[in-house]
């Protein structure tokens, strides 16, 4: 027994009750303040409830042959119901049209698979097996699958089982604990755990499965607390408890009520407490019911606008809806009452001219006239130059220089950074200077270009090179004739070449080479009786004496 009173059959068919009437378990009444029985009595009503969409859907689908315009509407846990059931079904149909077995998969879940065998074996026996009397008859009963599934029926375990193949898992429901032999569940004390969620001014209360948090403070008039430990609100109009008079009606507010008359006022007025009619004053309200330009007479009940015709002075005029003056802006107007240099300040009714910055009234004259700054403040305003302008003034810089930013100083213009030097360019304070590279020298007539020095042609030119000099942009070469001599290293003077020694000379191998300035002589040697030539080389022959033999006696 869940209770003194219930068993888990009473709670079961009380929540079966609901959902066969209802078709609904949100809104279900619990009949017992036991965790238990309330459990079973949710879980009824939901298993009939399933079982009700299952079979619509089912039936859908052998009417409607699809499932898609209904589950459309909604996706409640209603709808996954039917929709799991309707599909289950189509697909036993298809099996059977598709002449496969009516045996479901069992990984399609076992509450599919009984709908899918269900659907598949009814389109069976639809058929006209008298065609042929040799066809086998299909056998109708055969073994479920889910027969030795060990959590059939709820299994061993006191709550909850889950079948692992081999052997089953037991669990518990929130609010229990798994007690040390794996089988049995019991509650979990959450007030002694620390693991309730009353706040300040609560006492925790345990009950099975949870725990609910007690007030510990009344509510206060007009509240009374209930069995959730929450204050509710009396509603005293309906328990009677009011004393509002006769005359009045009774409207319950929160903690409180309020006694309303009964007689009701026309427009206009107000109902004060004793249930009399007051005028209500509109021409008081901050949201004025006349408009602009109209005065608010108050009447009984009502009001009246009486529209105010006021008359404007000088430097005045009536406003587009004809309520009020307001001024007139004699400064906005296309013929400016003031003259050149003139500032025209508009006042209430009124206006006048005051000379603009950079002007003096003057008295003669009774006009406005520049004043000249830059010769009233010679050298104060501007470094280099100052320029007079008509309310105004500005500066300038002389050549070389370029105005600030702070527009009265001048800086020096680096002329250089626009290349005006044809080779080289150095800044200098206001200016700038062109210099030319070695070799060259600046020109006479615009001092930028830089031109060639001759240095042949220079009066020290003929001293430059030793032979011949020929002048080059930025500098000179030196030459030597062609043959005979080459340059020195200092590239100025010439050697002297030996063409006997350098073997550069045509002479034969009977005369002998003697060396000149710029060329070389061939010298032909005849030796005189008794000599010959001697030497290893052509420049070193000569003649020698030839030695006498004698013969040597035996």
């Amino acid at each position: 027994l869940l209770s003194a009173d219930l068993s888990m059959e009473e709670c079961c068919d009380k929540g079966i009750e609901w959902a066969n009437k209802n078709r609904i378990c949100t809104s279900l009444p619990l009949i017992s303040e036991s965790r238990e029985c309330s459990m079973t009595q949710v879980q009824c009503c939901r298993s009939q409830l399933e079982k009700q969409y299952c079979s619509d859907g089912i039936e859908f689908a052998n009417v409607r042959e699809e499932c898609d315009s209904h589950i459309g509407e909604n996706s409640t846990c209603e709808a996954e119901y039917f929709k799991i059931c309707c599909y289950c079904c189509l697909l036993g149909k298809a099996a059977q049209i598709q002449g496969q077995s009516c045996e479901p998969n069992p990984k399609i879940g076992y509450q599919c698979g009984i709908v899918f065998r269900a659907c598949c074996l009814k389109g069976q026996e639809g058929i006209d097996v008298s065609i042929s009397d040799d066809a086998p008859k299909k056998e109708q009963d055969q073994e479920d699958p889910y027969l030795h599934d060990g959590c059939r029926g709820g299994g061993p375990c006191s709550q909850q089982c889950r079948d692992t193949g081999s052997s089953y898992v037991c669990s518990c429901f929130v609010g229990y604990q798994l007690q040390p032999d794996g089988v049995n569940c019991e509650d979990i004390n959450e007030c002694i755990t620390g693991t309730h969620s009353c706040g300040i001014g609560q006492t925790c209360v345990n009950t099975l499965g949870s725990f609910r948090c007690q007030r510990d403070t009344s509510c206060g008039t007009g509240y009374e607390l209930t069995d959730d430990s929450r204050c509710k609100d009396i509603d005293e109009c309906e328990t009677g408890t009011h004393n509002c008079p006769p005359d009045f009606i009774c409207q319950n507010t929160p903690g409180s009520f309020r006694c309303r008359p009964k007689l009701q006022c026309m427009n206009g007025f107000i109902q004060d407490a004793l249930g009399n009619c007051i005028d209500i004053n509109e021409c008081l309200s901050t949201n004025m019911p006349c408009p602009a330009g109209q005065i608010c007479i108050n009447t009984d009940g009502s009001y009246t606008c009486q529209r105010i015709s006021p008359s404007c002075g000088r430097g005045y005029h009536l406003n587009e809806d004809g309520t009020r003056c307001v001024d007139v802006d004699e400064c906005s107007s296309s013929n400016q009452p003031c003259g050149e240099g003139h500032v025209c300040i508009n006042a209430p009714g009124n206006y006048r001219c005051e000379c603009k910055s950079g002007y003096s009234f003057d008295v003669i004259s009774r006009t406005c006239i520049d004043i000249n700054e830059c010769r009233r403040y010679p050298g104060r305003l501007c470094a280099h130059k100052c320029e007079n302008t008509p309310g105004s003034y500005y500066c300038t810089c002389t050549m070389g220089f370029k105005l600030s930013t702070d527009g009265r100083s001048c800086e020096d213009l680096n002329e250089c950074e626009s290349s005006p030097c044809s080779q080289e360019c150095a800044n200098v304070y206001g200016s700038y200077q062109c210099y030319c590279r070695r070799g060259f020298q600046l020109s006479d007539i615009d001092g930028i270009s830089c031109e060639d020095i001759d240095e042949c042609a220079l009066p020290t030119g003929g001293h430059i090179c030793s032979f011949r000099c020929i002048n080059i942009p930025g500098s000179f070469q030196c030459t030597c004739p062609s043959t005979g001599y080459r340059l020195a290293p200092n590239a100025r003077n010439c050697q002297d070449i030996d063409e006997c020694v350098a073997e550069s000379h045509n002479c034969s191998f009977n005369e002998t080479c003697f060396n000149i300035q710029g060329g070389f002589r061939c010298l032909s040697l005849e030796c005189p009786e008794n000599y010959r030539k001697s030497g290893d080389t052509d420049s070193s022959k000569g003649c020698s004496i030839v030695p006498l033999i004698y013969p040597i006696p035996r």
